[in-house]
């Protein structure tokens, strides 16, 4: 990892401090991180803050405030399956406890052979498709137990 905190942040440089430059880089870092190993691993997280010479406490405390990052790894597939009001009425249990069985896995773990993470969310704003899941950042709407199947298949064949 070769990072640049003046490359990152640019002209507001001029008036940071270098304490406050390589803080401000934190979370460009675990960007860059998670998008190569797709979690952000402890080795990586030591490096960074023996690099940056901040903290780990303050790296990790950094880390945790934000929904997006993830210290487990995760799957190449992450299924969100949207138990809003909408997609609940028309079937959104149905489509979870499938995908739960078929993987046999739990809403918010992930495949041994990191196939798929799973997931819920409160709504994913498509109300009008419901029951509605996303598959990375496809959405996939109307969903009934033929295309719940495909679905299945796809992850399965690492496909789709």
């Amino acid at each position: 990892m070769n990072l640049k905190v003046d490359e990152v942040i640019g002209h507001v440089g001029d008036i940071l401090t270098d304490t406050q430059k390589k803080r401000g880089i934190l979370i460009h870092a675990f960007q860059q991180i998670q998008k190569e190993r797709n979690y952000l691993p402890e080795e990586d997280l030591i490096r960074l803050s023996k690099k940056l010479d901040i903290p780990l406490s303050d790296v990790y405390s950094t880390a945790t405030f934000y929904k997006q990052f993830y210290f487990t790894p995760r799957g190449r597939k992450i299924v969100r399956v949207c138990t809003g009001t909408a997609c609940h009425v028309r079937g959104a249990d149905k489509v979870l406890g499938r995908i739960k069985d078929e993987f046999k896995i739990d809403e918010g773990e992930t495949t041994p052979d990191l196939a798929m993470t799973l997931e819920t969310v409160g709504c994913i704003g498509c109300c009008g498709l419901a029951p509605v899941a996303t598959v990375n950042e496809s959405i996939v709407g109307e969903i009934d137990m033929k295309r719940l199947e495909e679905i299945v298949e796809d992850i399965k064949s690492g496909e789709g």
